[in-house]
């Protein structure tokens, strides 16, 4: 791992090492309205992860038509590694243990319902693998996918998400 390399992972474990015992502190604390507040964190990191992979493939689509090497190019590597380390990935870990945390201390296991949306949060996620690696085909200019390919699949995550919405609120099963 390169030097920089390096350091961004130092970041992001002391970022996600800090979370991580906050996070403890408070459940072994134990406030009243607890899980109202970890249900609204919850919330808020699913619409910052979802915001992000709607934007990341439509940058997909823009940087896939400029030519390799140009300033355009250079500004599109710069924007799509942040929105992918800055917002995305934390935001993906943060509504992953907030969720999986509302789930257990809610009793929602056994419910069918949550078994789909696990499903379709499971595929949400690899998606968001699929998109961390094209990141990092882009920043190596090896993209080899079309721009109409990148429209595509930037409609998958609203697809998803209105599903897993569906599930949420009406529990079908």
């Amino acid at each position: 791992m390169s030097g920089r390399g390096a350091k961004v992972a130092a970041r992001a474990a002391a970022g996600l090492g800090l979370t991580a015992v906050a996070a403890g502190a408070l459940i072994w604390w134990g406030p009243a309205g607890l899980y109202l507040w970890l249900k609204a964190a919850h919330v808020i990191a699913i619409i910052a992860w979802m915001a992000g992979m709607l934007y990341l493939p439509r940058l997909f689509v823009y940087h896939s038509e400029v030519p390799i090497g140009s300033p355009q190019s250079e500004t599109f590597k710069v924007m799509e590694r942040r929105l992918l380390r800055a917002i995305i990935n934390p935001a993906m870990i943060a509504t992953w243990v907030l969720g999986l945390w509302l789930a257990w201390e809610g009793g929602f296991f056994r419910s069918g319902w949550l078994h789909a949306k696990l499903a379709f949060v499971l595929a949400l996620s690899g998606l968001h693998g699929y998109f961390s690696a094209a990141v990092r085909a882009f920043a190596e200019d090896r993209n080899v996918r079309s721009s109409r390919h990148w429209r595509v699949v930037n409609e998958v995550p609203a697809v998803l998400m209105i599903l897993i919405v569906i599930l949420v609120v009406v529990k079908p099963f």
